[in-house]
């Protein structure tokens, strides 16, 4: 009865963190989670994407190819809550919920109860875990379906048949999210490496469910290869033209014999050393423990992924996991490693989303830790109690408290206050124009207005056209879209758009803009603030 009502309060504990005001915390929708309801939305009225496709498996997006679990999957939220904050988002938070869940199970099934509550507490208490359950992520379900996965596999060890569930599991990570097939395939060599004793006297089984990965692999491998994961990487390589312009530069300026100048500097000998460093750059204490990653979406400022009072514990943890060198003991230190790969291979790391695969394996360990330590001194439960419960105040206070005020402009804050505006006095403009500032404007009228997707689709009007390996609008209805350094100053500039042609500045016209950069003798009507009071939009107006 007593773990019954211990493990009711850490999943109660777990929804109010994932789920309290969850439209507000973060402050805005970004372009991302936009675009994700935008084509959910889009499929729950006509079966077709924003492009016109129907129920496809990769969602073109702005030309980075959105994989289509999470788009999907969020479909019955919209239908039921609406095209709004909460029917985008609250699928990630019952997904992290569900993460809570499937860690205790998991726990529960290797090691011991009290062990199982252990890990429940910490997945639902840790700052990585929390703040990405709160945002619209791809990332979420793929780390959802892949502890699932985990989770039917061990079953399916004693229980031949749920094998076939964490095929098919495994299976569905590969249309969730890109890092997936990287971290997926290797999870399966090394699962059928440590386990292969286990696997040969449930052969048949164990065949038929890698074939049912493979099939879903194989359907995979031809948008993998030709648009979505080519697309996504192209965008966060690390060999890209930047790179190579370096490699380049290297070469000019050596002082080396010319013969050798190609063996010290070309891609690999970049690629391999930048991997490397960013592979340890996940291990870096300020990353996991003090301030988080640079990307302040999936990072708190001042506030580590993971607390600091688990080091100890973590450092318990592997070595108990080395003393003991169980099958899933080690299983779980290959998945630690294994995680890091995706981040490692691209830029901007360390990266709190794509290493996002480590949660797991990093609660299993600090669970051992802990465990282990309880059982050496009793009074250390409470203590380790309290300190995650005073580590989990301070981490709640900044989330909710400075971190929306000084952070809303990285959440392309202000957009929605932006819609609202424009939809309220639609009909007093003959022309509203827009700056491409913030990210894609035109997502987030069609986002929270909500306009319909089949008219949208097939306004006339609508200009899009792709670019720089983008796909940009400029213009449907009575929208124009610019950039905003093509704004012009002087009253009667060139309004230019960026697929060619001009905006025709005639009747009444809307303006929205950055801060002060309009035309001379256009009226400001109204201002929009970041949440730090900090001005983000001008909404100006003028009478031709």
């Amino acid at each position: 009865m007593k773990i019954k009502i211990l493990f009711s309060l850490i999943i109660l504990l777990a929804s109010i963190l994932r789920v309290w005001q969850l439209d507000k915390i973060p402050p805005s929708l970004n372009w991302d989670e936009v675009n994700l309801g935008v084509n959910g939305y889009s499929i729950l009225k006509t079966g077709q994407d924003e492009w016109g496709q129907s129920f496809p498996l990769s969602f073109r997006a702005y030309g980075d190819y959105k994989l289509p679990g999470y788009v999907y999957f969020n479909v019955p939220s919209i239908a039921v809550l609406g095209l709004n904050e909460w029917g985008v988002r609250l699928p990630s938070a019952l997904l992290g919920v569900g993460l809570v869940v499937l860690l205790f199970l998991i726990l529960k099934e290797l090691s011991d109860i009290k062990t199982a509550l252990w890990g429940a507490f910490l997945t639902a208490t840790l700052p990585w875990a929390v703040i990405l359950s709160r945002i619209a992520l791809e990332a979420q379900l793929a780390l959802f379906l892949t502890t699932a996965a985990f989770y039917s596999f061990l079953l399916g060890l004693r229980h031949g048949n749920f094998l076939i569930i964490s095929g098919l599991l495994f299976g569905l990570t590969i249309f969730s999210y890109n890092s997936s097939r990287v971290v997926t395939p290797l999870l399966i060599l090394s699962l059928s490496l440590i386990f292969w004793k286990e696997l040969t006297s449930i052969k048949k089984v164990a065949v038929l469910s890698i074939s049912i990965f493979l099939i879903f692999f194989a359907i995979a491998l031809p948008n993998a290869l030709l648009q979505d994961s080519s697309a996504r990487y192209r965008w966060i390589a690390i060999l890209d033209e930047g790179a190579v312009t370096k490699i380049n530069e290297l070469r000019g300026s050596s002082a080396l014999p010319l013969m050798l100048t190609p063996l010290a500097y070309n891609k690999v000998a970049y690629f391999i050393p930048e991997v490397i460093k960013n592979y340890l750059s996940h291990f870096d204490p300020d990353f996991l423990f003090l301030n988080g990653g640079s990307n302040y979406q999936f990072s708190i400022p001042g506030s580590g992924l993971i607390y600091p009072v688990l080091i100890p514990f973590l450092i318990l943890g592997l070595w108990t996991v080395l003393k003991i060198r169980e099958k899933w003991q080690l299983f779980a230190v290959t998945w630690l490693l294994i995680s890091i790969i995706p981040a490692a291979i691209t830029r901007d790391s360390p990266h709190a989303l794509r290493s996002l695969m480590i949660i797991p394996p990093l609660i299993i360990i600090s669970s051992l830790g802990i465990e282990w330590i309880i059982r050496v001194q009793k009074v250390w439960q409470t203590i380790i109690v309290i300190a995650l419960l005073l580590s989990l105040y301070i981490f709640w206070q900044n989330y909710t408290g400075d971190y929306i005020k000084n952070y809303s402009w990285s959440w392309q804050y202000g957009y929605k206050q932006v819609v609202d505006f424009i939809k309220a006095n639609y009909n007093e403009y003959d022309q509203i124009v827009v700056t491409k500032k913030y990210g894609e404007p035109h997502e987030f009228i069609l986002f929270y207005w909500p306009w319909d997707s089949q008219i949208y689709r097939n306004d006339l009007n609508l200009i899009r056209f792709h670019q720089s390996d983008w796909y940009w609008v400029d213009r449907f209805d009575k929208f124009y879209f610019v950039n905003d350094w093509q704004i012009p100053r002087l009253e009667d500039g060139r309004w230019k758009l960026e697929s060619g042609g001009e905006v025709p500045v005639k009747g009444r016209t809307l303006l929205i803009t950055s801060p002060d950069n309009f035309p001379n003798g256009w009226k400001i009507i109204k201002i929009i603030n970041f949440l730090d009071n900090k001005p983000a939009f001008n909404i100006v107006e003028h009478q031709n």
